[in-house]
């Protein structure tokens, strides 16, 4: 079965989680999420996966979450997921699936329970 991760290279837990899917054997498929970002479709099944809300999902620190006044808690699933679509550095990273489930590596670790 497939192992894809939405990965940044620039990231050290991306590229830590990527290390010990290979050295678990797993070459997985990696998708450079800032390069190749998700649809709101599919940012929207990956939450569903993960079991997680938008903003479960959502770097806070950086400037569109602020500058779109995205903490607004009258913001819907819908809108949050597409500022995510619109400005992928929002993503919290890394994420892998593997068929039906899927898991955030922070920590690393974290994604062990899917493989």
């Amino acid at each position: 079965m497939t192992v894809t991760i939405y990965h940044n290279p620039r990231c050290s837990k991306s590229r830590q989680t990527l290390e010990l899917l290979r050295g678990r054997g797993v070459e997985p498929t990696i998708v450079e999420y800032l390069k190749d970002p998700p649809s709101a479709k599919r940012l929207g099944e990956l939450l569903d996966l993960l079991g997680q809300e938008p903003r479960a999902l959502m770097r806070k620190g950086e400037a569109p979450y602020k500058d779109l006044n995205l903490a607004d808690p009258g913001l819907s699933r819908a809108a949050l997921i597409e500022a995510m679509a619109e400005h992928p550095i929002l993503i919290e990273r890394p994420i892998v699936v593997k068929g039906a489930k899927a898991a955030l590596g922070r920590p690393p670790e974290a994604v062990l329970d899917i493989l």
